[in-house]
This record gives C-alpha cells, sequence and structure tokens, in this order.
C-alpha cells in the first residue's frame, strides 16, 4: 500500500465525516428550515418538494460522491481490487 494504511483510513474517515455532516443538515436543517419557504411550486408546497423530492437527490449524490472518492483513494493507495477479481467470482 503506497502511502500507508494509516493515511488511506483517515482519509476515508473524512470523506465519511464530511458526507455524514451533508446528510444531517439536509435531513434535519433543511427540511426543517423550508417551512419557512411558503410559496407553490407545481401546485404543492415548496417543503413538500424539499423533504420528498430534493433530499432524496441529495441522497443519491451523497452515494455517488462516496463511491467515486473512495474508488480515487483506492488508485491512490494501491488498494484496489485487481481487474481479474470480478471474473474469479463469475461476474
Amino acid at each position: 500500500m503506497k502511502g500507508g494504511a494509516r493515511g488511506y483510513w483517515l482519509r476515508v474517515k473524512l470523506v465519511t465525516a464530511a458526507l455524514l455532516l451533508v446528510w444531517s443538515v439536509v435531513s434535519f436543517g433543511l427540511t426543517y428550515f423550508a417551512r419557512e419557504l411558503d410559496f407553490t411550486l407545481l401546485g404543492w408546497p415548496f417543503s413538500y418538494w424539499m423533504a420528498a423530492q430534493g433530499a432524496l437527490i441529495v441522497y443519491g449524490l451523497i452515494i455517488a460522491v462516496y463511491a467515486w472518492s473512495v474508488n480515487r483513494l483506492d488508485d491512490r493507495y494501491g488498494v484496489a481490487d485487481p481487474p481479474d477479481a470480478e471474473d474469479a467470482h463469475g461476474l
């Protein structure tokens, strides 16, 4: 492992902590304060759109960012799966 296991796990933990912070702000903060934004969007209150639709989009983006950043860290620190590891599982 290039750069050491300690550095790798530190960076993975930092990415995880940052994305958990985004998740908590979206889950609790944004949806709570969306009630203050009292206007209608396509016949529904804006707070509904923030809670029901906007949060789901952000959650999907969190998953995508996590996968992308940890794959980059895997490549950087040399811990990525070898290319033929998928063939060993019959995939």
